[in-house]
């Protein structure tokens, strides 16, 4: 009896040349150091029982669906008022704050927003490591400025 052989589907990736983030080659670092991992926010020191009971009460209460595609009201009205009160500065939570996953996927997303094929977008390196990728997945060319030291007839360092 002869085994069916189902292929593999291939999917070639839009970014092949992206190695390594800088995540994981600062987690890896970390640990083999012993160090304190701030690279990607991994506390040493567990979750408050008051977060975790916040959010399985909020599970409870069925608030536990995919919000609007710019965030919940609250959270947005929440922000505007912490913004407005920490700096003085007034934005309109309906339409000038938006709510992410993460701050790589808002910054994928403001890429993909703003950035068409063929548009050059300047970066300062070092930069961190999403925006290059992102901006050619959008079809845009990275111009990579690089930020360097350098000393005056003095001595004297500067950027």
């Amino acid at each position: 009896m002869s085994q069916i052989q189902h292929p593999t589907p291939s999917f070639p990736s839009r970014l092949p040349t992206v190695g390594t983030t800088v995540f994981t080659v600062m987690s890896a670092l970390a640990s083999e150091h012993q160090a304190i991992n701030l690279g990607q926010g991994f506390p040493d020191f567990p979750c408050d029982p008051k977060l975790i009971a916040g959010v399985n009460e909020a599970m409870l209460a069925n608030h536990n669906q995919y919000p609007p595609m710019i965030g919940i009201p609250e959270l947005r009205h929440g922000i505007a008022n912490k913004i407005a009160n920490l700096y003085g500065r007034h934005y309109d939570p309906d339409s000038e704050i938006t709510i992410t996953a993460g701050g790589t996927q808002g910054i994928l997303t403001a890429i993909l927003c703003c950035v068409s094929p063929g548009d050059e977008v300047v970066i300062i390196e070092p930069a961190y490591d999403s925006y290059r990728p992102s901006i050619e997945l959008a079809g845009g060319k990275v111009r990579a400025v690089s930020l360097q030291a350098s000393r005056d007839e003095n001595g004297q360092v500067s950027a």
